[in-house]
Protein backbone atom coordinates (compact mmCIF):
# COMPACT_ATOMS: atom_id res chain seq x y z
CA UNK A 1 0.00 0.00 0.00
CA UNK A 2 1.33 3.66 -0.71
CA UNK A 3 1.52 5.84 1.50
CA UNK A 4 -0.71 9.04 1.45
CA UNK A 5 2.08 11.02 -0.29
CA UNK A 6 3.66 8.62 -2.62
CA UNK A 7 -0.13 8.02 -3.84
CA UNK A 8 0.02 11.79 -4.26
CA UNK A 9 3.08 12.60 -6.17
CA UNK A 10 2.44 9.84 -8.38
CA UNK A 11 -0.90 11.05 -9.36
CA UNK A 12 0.77 14.58 -9.97
CA UNK A 13 3.49 12.31 -12.06
CA UNK A 14 0.87 10.63 -13.94
CA UNK A 15 2.11 7.18 -12.72
CA UNK A 16 0.51 4.55 -11.24
CA UNK A 17 -1.45 4.21 -8.00
CA UNK A 18 -2.94 1.96 -5.96
CA UNK A 19 -5.64 3.44 -5.72
CA UNK A 20 -6.90 7.19 -6.80
CA UNK A 21 -6.72 9.88 -3.95
CA UNK A 22 -9.52 11.80 -3.10
CA UNK A 23 -9.48 15.54 -2.09
CA UNK A 24 -12.97 17.23 -0.92
CA UNK A 25 -13.00 20.51 1.40
CA UNK A 26 -15.72 22.92 3.18
CA UNK A 27 -15.93 25.76 5.14
CA UNK A 28 -16.07 25.79 8.67
CA UNK A 29 -18.07 29.12 8.81
CA UNK A 30 -20.36 30.66 7.32
CA UNK A 31 -20.03 33.32 4.88
CA UNK A 32 -20.99 36.41 7.51
CA UNK A 33 -17.89 35.20 9.49
CA UNK A 34 -15.33 35.05 6.55
CA UNK A 35 -12.84 37.60 6.59
CA UNK A 36 -13.66 38.15 10.11
CA UNK A 37 -10.99 36.79 12.21
CA UNK A 38 -9.21 40.28 12.87
CA UNK A 39 -12.21 41.25 15.02
CA UNK A 40 -13.98 38.02 15.82
CA UNK A 41 -11.95 35.77 18.26
CA UNK A 42 -14.62 33.21 18.31
CA UNK A 43 -14.83 32.55 14.79
CA UNK A 44 -11.13 32.73 14.67
CA UNK A 45 -10.99 29.81 16.96
CA UNK A 46 -13.91 27.63 15.20
CA UNK A 47 -12.28 28.13 11.94
CA UNK A 48 -9.43 26.32 13.50
CA UNK A 49 -10.66 23.88 15.40
CA UNK A 50 -12.95 22.79 12.77
CA UNK A 51 -10.09 21.08 10.93
CA UNK A 52 -9.60 18.79 13.81
CA UNK A 53 -13.34 17.69 14.17
CA UNK A 54 -13.45 16.94 10.28
CA UNK A 55 -10.36 14.59 10.72
CA UNK A 56 -12.09 12.85 13.44
CA UNK A 57 -14.28 11.39 10.89
CA UNK A 58 -12.25 11.24 7.77
CA UNK A 59 -8.15 11.50 7.55
CA UNK A 60 -7.90 13.72 4.46
CA UNK A 61 -5.49 12.40 1.25
CA UNK A 62 -4.77 16.29 0.88
CA UNK A 63 -4.58 19.07 3.57
CA UNK A 64 -5.72 22.37 3.20
CA UNK A 65 -6.05 25.24 5.39
CA UNK A 66 -9.49 26.57 4.99
CA UNK A 67 -8.87 30.07 5.99
CA UNK A 68 -12.19 31.00 6.08
CA UNK A 69 -11.99 33.67 8.82
CA UNK A 70 -8.62 35.40 6.73
CA UNK A 71 -9.73 34.34 3.63
CA UNK A 72 -10.32 37.35 0.81
CA UNK A 73 -7.44 39.64 2.71
CA UNK A 74 -8.45 43.09 3.69
CA UNK A 75 -7.31 45.90 1.25
CA UNK A 76 -7.98 49.58 1.89
CA UNK A 77 -9.58 50.96 -1.27
CA UNK A 78 -11.05 53.91 1.18
CA UNK A 79 -9.17 56.61 -0.78
CA UNK A 80 -9.83 55.11 -4.50
CA UNK A 81 -12.28 58.20 -6.53
CA UNK A 82 -10.24 57.26 -9.65
CA UNK A 83 -8.42 54.16 -11.79
CA UNK A 84 -5.15 56.23 -11.12
CA UNK A 85 -6.07 55.68 -7.83
CA UNK A 86 -5.21 51.86 -7.84
CA UNK A 87 -1.88 52.37 -8.54
CA UNK A 88 -1.31 52.65 -4.62
CA UNK A 89 -3.49 49.88 -3.56
CA UNK A 90 -1.63 46.74 -1.57
CA UNK A 91 -2.79 43.87 0.33
CA UNK A 92 -1.33 43.28 3.90
CA UNK A 93 2.71 42.95 4.06
CA UNK A 94 4.25 40.00 5.38
CA UNK A 95 4.74 41.78 9.00
CA UNK A 96 0.88 42.90 8.92
CA UNK A 97 -0.95 41.60 11.71
CA UNK A 98 -3.49 40.12 9.06
CA UNK A 99 -0.31 37.85 7.56
CA UNK A 100 0.43 37.00 11.58
CA UNK A 101 -3.04 35.73 12.11
CA UNK A 102 -2.83 33.73 9.12
CA UNK A 103 0.48 32.32 10.10
CA UNK A 104 -0.82 31.32 13.39
CA UNK A 105 -3.51 29.77 11.95
CA UNK A 106 -1.75 27.84 9.55
CA UNK A 107 0.61 26.25 11.83
CA UNK A 108 -1.43 25.45 14.62
CA UNK A 109 -3.90 23.52 11.73
CA UNK A 110 -1.03 21.63 10.90
CA UNK A 111 -0.20 20.82 13.61
CA UNK A 112 -3.63 18.86 13.93
CA UNK A 113 -1.65 16.69 10.75
CA UNK A 114 1.75 16.13 12.24
CA UNK A 115 1.24 12.59 12.31
CA UNK A 116 -0.10 12.57 8.42
CA UNK A 117 2.50 12.41 5.23
CA UNK A 118 -0.06 14.07 3.52
CA UNK A 119 0.73 17.18 0.87
CA UNK A 120 -0.64 20.18 3.24
CA UNK A 121 -1.68 23.30 1.07
CA UNK A 122 -2.66 26.60 2.32
CA UNK A 123 -6.01 28.41 0.52
CA UNK A 124 -4.40 31.48 -1.66
CA UNK A 125 -7.14 33.77 -3.78
CA UNK A 126 -6.32 35.69 -6.83
CA UNK A 127 -4.94 39.20 -6.44
CA UNK A 128 -8.34 40.06 -9.37
CA UNK A 129 -10.72 38.43 -6.65
CA UNK A 130 -9.29 39.91 -4.09
CA UNK A 131 -9.27 43.94 -5.59
CA UNK A 132 -12.89 43.25 -6.28
CA UNK A 133 -14.13 41.58 -3.23
CA UNK A 134 -12.55 45.05 -1.36
CA UNK A 135 -14.49 47.11 -3.97
CA UNK A 136 -17.57 45.29 -4.11
CA UNK A 137 -20.70 46.39 -2.28
CA UNK A 138 -21.64 43.00 -1.37
CA UNK A 139 -19.85 40.55 0.59
CA UNK A 140 -17.75 38.72 -1.97
CA UNK A 141 -17.47 39.12 -5.41
CA UNK A 142 -19.85 38.83 -7.79
CA UNK A 143 -22.79 39.36 -5.23
CA UNK A 144 -22.95 43.08 -4.95
CA UNK A 145 -22.15 46.18 -7.60
CA UNK A 146 -18.91 46.20 -9.11
CA UNK A 147 -20.04 48.78 -11.38
CA UNK A 148 -16.43 50.97 -10.31
CA UNK A 149 -14.03 48.48 -11.35
CA UNK A 150 -15.85 47.65 -14.62
CA UNK A 151 -16.20 51.75 -15.23
CA UNK A 152 -11.93 51.68 -14.31
CA UNK A 153 -10.93 49.10 -16.52
CA UNK A 154 -12.82 51.22 -19.58
CA UNK A 155 -11.74 54.12 -18.51
CA UNK A 156 -8.07 53.46 -17.73
CA UNK A 157 -7.10 49.59 -18.11
CA UNK A 158 -3.17 49.98 -17.19
CA UNK A 159 -4.21 51.63 -13.75
CA UNK A 160 -6.94 48.58 -12.67
CA UNK A 161 -3.42 46.37 -14.03
CA UNK A 162 -1.26 48.40 -12.09
CA UNK A 163 -3.44 47.77 -8.72
CA UNK A 164 -3.63 43.88 -9.30
CA UNK A 165 0.03 43.53 -9.99
CA UNK A 166 0.72 45.54 -6.71
CA UNK A 167 -1.92 43.21 -5.13
CA UNK A 168 -0.12 39.60 -6.59
CA UNK A 169 3.24 41.01 -5.58
CA UNK A 170 1.89 41.37 -1.87
CA UNK A 171 0.02 37.89 -1.76
CA UNK A 172 3.26 35.91 -3.92
CA UNK A 173 4.99 37.31 -0.55
CA UNK A 174 2.45 36.32 1.73
CA UNK A 175 2.42 32.74 -0.02
CA UNK A 176 6.23 32.38 0.39
CA UNK A 177 6.15 33.03 4.28
CA UNK A 178 3.26 30.56 4.49
CA UNK A 179 5.49 27.70 2.50
CA UNK A 180 8.52 28.34 4.00
CA UNK A 181 7.65 29.25 7.71
CA UNK A 182 4.13 27.90 7.90
CA UNK A 183 5.42 24.53 7.07
CA UNK A 184 3.17 23.85 4.13
CA UNK A 185 3.88 22.30 0.88
CA UNK A 186 2.26 24.09 -1.89
CA UNK A 187 -0.35 27.30 -2.70
CA UNK A 188 -3.76 25.95 -3.36
CA UNK A 189 -4.32 28.51 -5.81
CA UNK A 190 -7.94 30.27 -6.86
CA UNK A 191 -8.33 31.92 -9.89
CA UNK A 192 -11.61 32.64 -11.79
CA UNK A 193 -12.94 34.77 -14.28
CA UNK A 194 -16.90 33.56 -14.06
CA UNK A 195 -19.39 34.84 -15.89
CA UNK A 196 -17.49 36.97 -18.37
CA UNK A 197 -17.07 39.24 -14.92
CA UNK A 198 -14.05 40.80 -17.53
CA UNK A 199 -13.73 40.64 -21.24
CA UNK A 200 -11.75 37.62 -22.38
CA UNK A 201 -9.25 40.27 -23.71
CA UNK A 202 -9.33 42.26 -20.55
CA UNK A 203 -8.41 39.96 -18.57
CA UNK A 204 -5.30 37.79 -20.89
CA UNK A 205 -4.41 41.71 -21.21
CA UNK A 206 -4.21 43.15 -17.94
CA UNK A 207 -5.50 40.68 -15.32
CA UNK A 208 -3.63 37.55 -16.23
CA UNK A 209 -0.17 38.43 -16.02
CA UNK A 210 -0.44 39.64 -12.24
CA UNK A 211 -2.22 36.14 -11.84
CA UNK A 212 0.23 34.20 -13.53
CA UNK A 213 2.98 35.93 -11.95
CA UNK A 214 1.41 34.92 -8.26
CA UNK A 215 1.94 31.39 -9.42
CA UNK A 216 4.65 31.65 -11.01
CA UNK A 217 6.41 32.93 -7.84
CA UNK A 218 5.02 30.05 -5.79
CA UNK A 219 6.30 27.73 -8.42
CA UNK A 220 9.70 28.79 -7.56
CA UNK A 221 9.18 28.08 -4.10
CA UNK A 222 7.48 24.43 -4.71
CA UNK A 223 6.49 21.92 -7.20
CA UNK A 224 3.35 20.66 -6.46
CA UNK A 225 1.13 23.91 -6.21
CA UNK A 226 -2.43 23.93 -7.30
CA UNK A 227 -4.89 25.44 -9.45
CA UNK A 228 -8.58 25.92 -8.58
CA UNK A 229 -10.12 26.83 -11.59
CA UNK A 230 -13.15 28.16 -9.40
CA UNK A 231 -16.62 27.87 -10.74
CA UNK A 232 -19.77 26.81 -9.04
CA UNK A 233 -23.62 26.82 -9.29
CA UNK A 234 -23.84 28.00 -12.69
CA UNK A 235 -21.26 30.56 -12.53
CA UNK A 236 -19.11 29.20 -15.12
CA UNK A 237 -15.27 30.39 -17.07
CA UNK A 238 -13.91 30.21 -20.26
CA UNK A 239 -11.42 27.51 -19.34
CA UNK A 240 -9.53 29.00 -22.24
CA UNK A 241 -8.61 31.43 -20.31
CA UNK A 242 -6.38 29.33 -18.06
CA UNK A 243 -5.14 26.92 -20.46
CA UNK A 244 -1.41 28.60 -20.38
CA UNK A 245 -0.65 28.33 -16.09
CA UNK A 246 1.48 26.60 -14.74
CA UNK A 247 0.57 24.47 -11.93
CA UNK A 248 1.13 20.59 -10.68
CA UNK A 249 -2.77 19.39 -11.40
CA UNK A 250 -5.71 21.53 -12.19
CA UNK A 251 -9.55 21.71 -10.72
CA UNK A 252 -12.14 21.64 -13.12
CA UNK A 253 -15.73 22.62 -11.77
CA UNK A 254 -17.52 20.37 -14.56
CA UNK A 255 -20.87 20.61 -13.53
CA UNK A 256 -20.54 24.36 -13.46
CA UNK A 257 -18.41 24.46 -16.68
CA UNK A 258 -20.35 22.38 -18.52
CA UNK A 259 -17.08 20.18 -19.45
CA UNK A 260 -16.09 16.29 -17.97
CA UNK A 261 -13.03 15.73 -16.25
CA UNK A 262 -11.74 13.26 -19.32
CA UNK A 263 -12.05 16.61 -21.07
CA UNK A 264 -11.04 18.88 -19.09
CA UNK A 265 -7.88 16.59 -18.93
CA UNK A 266 -7.41 16.59 -22.70
CA UNK A 267 -7.94 20.79 -23.27
CA UNK A 268 -4.93 20.71 -20.99
CA UNK A 269 -2.47 18.31 -22.39
CA UNK A 270 -3.05 15.01 -20.45
CA UNK A 271 -1.96 17.22 -17.49
CA UNK A 272 -3.26 15.92 -13.97
CA UNK A 273 -6.69 16.59 -13.07
CA UNK A 274 -9.24 16.53 -9.83
CA UNK A 275 -13.23 17.09 -9.96
CA UNK A 276 -15.58 14.93 -10.85
CA UNK A 277 -18.77 15.36 -7.91
CA UNK A 278 -20.99 18.57 -7.83
CA UNK A 279 -20.30 20.10 -4.79
CA UNK A 280 -23.91 19.71 -3.28
CA UNK A 281 -25.67 16.66 -4.88
CA UNK A 282 -24.67 13.07 -4.50
CA UNK A 283 -21.85 13.53 -2.30
CA UNK A 284 -23.91 15.75 0.05
CA UNK A 285 -26.87 14.06 -0.36
CA UNK A 286 -26.30 10.24 -1.44
CA UNK A 287 -26.24 7.14 -0.42
CA UNK A 288 -23.45 5.04 -0.28
CA UNK A 289 -23.91 2.87 -2.68
CA UNK A 290 -24.94 5.73 -5.28
CA UNK A 291 -21.77 7.86 -3.50
CA UNK A 292 -19.72 4.99 -4.41
CA UNK A 293 -21.59 4.12 -8.05
CA UNK A 294 -20.76 7.84 -8.95
CA UNK A 295 -17.13 7.59 -7.93
CA UNK A 296 -16.76 4.42 -10.29
CA UNK A 297 -18.48 6.26 -13.07
CA UNK A 298 -15.89 9.29 -12.99
CA UNK A 299 -12.96 6.78 -12.80
CA UNK A 300 -14.65 5.16 -16.06
CA UNK A 301 -14.82 8.05 -17.86
CA UNK A 302 -11.37 9.79 -16.93
CA UNK A 303 -9.45 6.98 -15.52
CA UNK A 304 -6.84 5.84 -12.58
CA UNK A 305 -3.78 7.74 -14.23
CA UNK A 306 -3.51 11.73 -13.55
CA UNK A 307 -7.00 12.07 -11.91
CA UNK A 308 -8.42 12.88 -7.96
CA UNK A 309 -11.96 12.50 -7.28
CA UNK A 310 -12.96 16.08 -5.79
CA UNK A 311 -15.82 18.11 -5.76
CA UNK A 312 -16.49 21.22 -8.36
CA UNK A 313 -15.54 23.38 -5.53
CA UNK A 314 -16.42 23.46 -1.38
CA UNK A 315 -18.86 21.28 -0.27
CA UNK A 316 -21.78 22.40 2.09
CA UNK A 317 -20.17 23.64 5.56
CA UNK A 318 -22.82 20.53 7.56
CA UNK A 319 -21.94 17.59 5.59
CA UNK A 320 -21.07 14.70 7.83
CA UNK A 321 -17.61 14.36 6.73
CA UNK A 322 -17.62 10.47 7.18
CA UNK A 323 -19.09 10.21 3.83
CA UNK A 324 -16.08 11.13 2.10
CA UNK A 325 -14.88 7.42 3.02
CA UNK A 326 -17.34 6.01 0.77
CA UNK A 327 -15.21 7.56 -2.26
CA UNK A 328 -12.46 6.55 -0.76
CA UNK A 329 -13.57 2.61 -0.33
CA UNK A 330 -15.03 3.34 -3.59
CA UNK A 331 -11.41 4.14 -5.38
CA UNK A 332 -10.07 0.89 -3.42
CA UNK A 333 -12.77 -1.22 -4.81
CA UNK A 334 -12.29 0.04 -8.31
CA UNK A 335 -8.48 -0.55 -8.54
CA UNK A 336 -8.99 -3.95 -6.40
CA UNK A 337 -11.16 -4.96 -9.64
CA UNK A 338 -8.61 -3.85 -12.21
CA UNK A 339 -6.19 -5.74 -11.11
CA UNK A 340 -7.79 -8.78 -10.22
Amino acid sequence: MMTKRERFMNFLQSKPVDRVPVAFFHHFCGPAEWGQGLVNADAFERNIIGHKLAREKFDPDVIKVMNDTLMIMPVDVSFVRSAADLRRVHAPSVDSEYTRKLLEMTKRVLAFYQDSDAPTYATGFSPSLVLRTNMCTGPFAGEGDESWILKYIKEDPESVAAGIRNIGDDIAAINELLIKEGGVDGIYFSISNQKGFFTDDEYRTYVAPAEKAVMDKANELSKVNLLHICGYHGRANNLGLFLDFEAAAYNIAVYAEGVSLSAGKRLLGGKPVFGGFAQDKVIYTGSMQEVKEATWKILDECGQIGTMIAADCTVPNDIDDSRFNWVVEACEEYAGKTRA
